[in-house]
């Protein structure tokens, strides 16, 4: 039997006295491909005033709590570079679409399809697609948080220091790639990392069976933007962030990636992709190469026969300098036994699994300094099933 549900939002406007609808439809019958389709759909009605609310049964709105940060309620603050007049029907429609607190506020969620320009030959979404997606969840999180500056992804007293954050290392577990279609939700939520560092962790899940997907966990330091020297974490900056901590982990301890990475030099690379060049749409906000960069070049020094006939199950990144757009860099990659016991590649396969030790370098000088080192997990795609 074949169900379908339509759902309709509709906000007041202040421009023309227009009406902005927002529906959603969800049909409970499968697609050829066992997934069920939500469409979202838009439009304006200048001829009439429909109001009402929606209670899905959770009270997870923080605006319902008293919480305020630097006198600003959380989730109060602007969400654009544009200011939105209050209750008006764009600020409805883009905290919808910008995710929302769950537990008080210290996990934020954000909701994502999986688009056809993200997912790579195999129909699943890339790595670079879910760090994209992490990164942007993360700084969702911070601009709704009450305590987000000027800066990408800073604190208002971060701002005033004219302080960024620097990543120093990420791990990814995939325990399944989604399809284009696919919705998707994540949670991420921060805590303290020793003395002068935070860790920020995620979750993505299936949204509608909940399935746990990937995991990751990050670590991150403060850098002077102009100076572009690490520093500490001032008390003022302290105090914003101490709130929003919560001592929870999306990789349990035993799971996650502590092990040191092992440099690779010229005599243990045993695949070299040499002349990447940094080009200007790879460059962030922060004036350096986006993290999500170096991804694609990590895989450059890959054997095809790898790519094609294995995934991905887990990325660790150690990132150990910046690159900026005047750089140029090699790939390096081997698989880790060899760089430990100097095994051949047929006794390198382990139960249908591979591991490979990276590493981006520069090209600048003779020193040839390191940018980042990085390992990662192949398991064997099993074609009669999905991944």
């Amino acid at each position: 039997m074949v169900a379908s549900i339509k759902l309709g939002l509709q906000f007041p406007c202040s421009l023309s006295n227009n009406v902005v609808k927002l529906g959603f439809h969800y049909s409970s019958s499968p697609s050829p491909n066992n997934k069920r389709r939500v469409s979202l759909m838009v439009n304006a009605n200048s001829n009439r005033r429909l109001g009402g609310t929606i209670n899905n049964g959770e009270n997870n709105n923080i605006n319902d709590k008293n919480y305020k940060v630097n006198g600003v309620r959380v989730a109060e603050a602007p969400l654009t570079l544009r200011k939105l007049k209050e209750d008006s029907a764009e600020e409805a429609l883009v905290t919808c679409m910008h995710g929302r607190f769950q537990e008080g506020i210290f996990v934020y969620r954000q909701i994502f399809a999986i688009r056809s320009y993200e997912i790579g030959p195999d129909q699943t979404a890339t790595m670079e697609t879910i760090l994209n997606f992490l990164q942007e969840t993360a700084l969702n999180h911070v601009a709704n948080s009450g305590i987000g500056g000027n800066g990408f992804g800073a604190t208002r007293q971060m701002s005033i220091r004219k302080l960024i954050w620097v990543v120093t290392r990420i791990q990814v577990q995939v325990q399944r790639y989604s399809s284009w279609g696919d919705i998707i939700e994540i949670d991420t939520w921060v805590d303290a990392h020793g003395k002068n560092g935070m860790r920020r962790d995620w979750v993505i899940r299936d949204h509608f069976t909940k399935e746990v997907i990937v995991k990751a966990t990050s670590t991150w330091v403060m850098m002077n933007r102009e100076t572009r020297k690490l520093c500490k974490i001032p008390e003022e900056v302290r105090e914003e962030l101490t709130p929003f901590y919560i001592n929870r982990f999306a990789i349990s301890n035993e799971d996650t990636d502590s092990e040191k990475i092992h440099k690779l030099t010229d005599q243990d690379a045993e695949n070299i992709q040499t002349g990447l060049a940094p080009r200007w749409n790879d460059m962030d906000a922060n004036q350096h190469v986006n993290n999500v960069k170096y991804i694609g070049w990590i895989l450059e020094s890959l054997p095809m026969k790898v790519l094609e006939d294995y995934y991905m199950t887990s990325m660790t990144l150690e990132f150990r300098r910046e690159c900026t757009q005047s750089n140029m860099l090699e790939s390096m990659a081997t698989p880790t036994s060899k760089l430990i016991h100097g095994n051949n590649f047929i006794n390198r396969k382990v139960n249908n699994n591979l591991q490979f030790t990276h590493l981006l370098r520069l090209l600048d000088d003779d020193q040839r300094p390191e940018v980042v080192r990085a390992r990662t997990e192949w398991h064997f795609k099993n074609y009669a099933d999905s991944i």
